[in-house]
């Protein structure tokens, strides 16, 4: 069974891929129902891109990779698809974009087009062996017991990350890179919550506040939500793609405020409270408990020096804890790392030593921020992939 392309994976960047390669394009997956991780994005709405997507949101060992692609498909022109296609969505916080109504909608778009380009889904099929005999690509598959062979002069690799294994994901796309002499960049979890030992915030969890968070040169404003194993939240999963193992992070609870300031001044209006009682009308009341307890702060307001209140201050503004680590792949929804960008070509996502071969979404070293980057950079590299593919045909 000869194609012209095979693309390894259904999910975002693969099903894109279909819809612009051209010829006769078959897709395989080993799940039930093509864009799993889509489906269940967002809340199930799919924050399926960003309107400031940009190189500059996107982690890589080179980041100058990604620009070609995201120049030559951006933002607008999915956004255009999306309408195109009749789909209702909306601006939510910072740039991203929802659906009204289900990410299923995206899933649909996708499976339109692909089906307008004329590419075959093929599901509930394992990759058993992918070889090349310096011709064509031969990839064995497992299917409800039967196994077959199916050949093609393009492979995409498009299987993903290892972020979030109960649903399927590996290294699948890793190996086979390796296996054709791509280098693998080591891989960890990104955008993903941070663990402390011994429940440290269980008392907390469930609160949430908004905050800097600050790892090395990197900081963020938004939300920190408390857990029962530690710290979630936007903010949190931001910069957690760029924390090193043992390395502190700093969160500033009060980063639209100076908390010096407004202790001073409520020292003459609230100074027969307990410090714990005002900063209860700062912070959430739990938390504002919690750091009493945990910094030992006593006394009445009327009672703090000003070096006192200055160093109060400066622990809310920086405050400093070390994550004993990360949820991982567990609940990440990321993958940092992967196949090597210095292998590939930034315009077509060809690998330079194997003609025919493409590596395109997660499975490459390019990572996005939170809030729809990562799906557009699946739109821009499997579109670059796609059209690439089409025009050698």
């Amino acid at each position: 069974m000869r194609y012209d392309t095979i693309i390894l994976g259904a999910g975002a960047a693969g099903m894109m891929c279909a819809a612009h390669s051209g010829g006769r394009t078959l897709v395989l997956d080993h799940a039930k129902a093509p864009g799993e991780k889509i489906r269940i994005s967002g809340g199930g709405r799919c924050n399926f891109t960003n309107l400031y997507a940009a190189p500059e949101n996107f982690l890589s060992q080179n980041p100058h990779f990604c620009k070609s692609a995201l120049k030559r498909y951006t933002q607008w022109d999915f956004i255009d698809l999306v309408a195109r296609h009749g789909i209702a969505y909306h601006e939510k916080t910072l740039g991203q974009l929802f659906c009204d109504h289900s990410a299923r909608d995206i899933i649909a778009l996708l499976r339109a087009e692909m089906t307008r380009a004329g590419a075959e889904l093929r599901l509930e099929t394992a990759i058993l062996h992918v070889s090349h005999n310096g011709h064509a690509f031969s990839v064995e598959t497992e299917s409800h017991g039967k196994r077959r062979t199916v050949t093609a002069q393009n492979l995409v690799l498009a299987t993903g990350g290892k972020s979030i294994p109960k649903m399927g994901a590996t290294g699948l796309s890793y190996d086979i890179a390796r296996q054709f002499g791509l280098a693998i960049l080591p891989t960890r979890a990104g955008l993903v919550p941070f663990t402390f030992p011994e429940g440290r915030f269980k008392p907390l969890a469930g609160t949430a506040l908004p905050v800097r968070a600050s790892t090395g040169d990197t900081h963020f404003d938004e939300a920190l939500l408390f857990t029962h194993r530690g710290l979630s939240g936007p903010a949190m999963l931001q910069i957690s793609s760029y924390w090193e193992e043992s390395q502190p992070i700093s969160v500033n609870l009060l980063p639209d405020s100076n908390p010096f300031d407004t202790l001073k001044a409520k020292r003459k209006t609230d100074g027969r409270r307990q410090i714990g009682t005002v900063l209860g009308q700062l912070l959430p009341s739990r938390l504002a408990d919690f750091l009493t307890a945990d910094w030992a702060l006593s006394g009445n307001l009327a009672d703090q020096s000003d070096k006192a209140l200055q160093d109060l201050a400066a622990r809310l503004t920086a405050w400093q804890m070390t994550p004993a680590g990360t949820e991982g792949y567990r609940t990440a929804e990321v993958t940092l790392g992967g196949i090597d960008t210095d292998g590939l070509s930034s315009k077509t996502m060809e690998a330079k030593t194997v003609p025919g071969l493409y590596a395109i979404g997660e499975a490459v070293d390019v990572t996005g921020w939170l809030g729809g980057y990562n799906f557009q950079w699946a739109w821009s590299s499997g579109w670059a992939a796609g059209t690439a593919i089409a025009a050698g045909l």
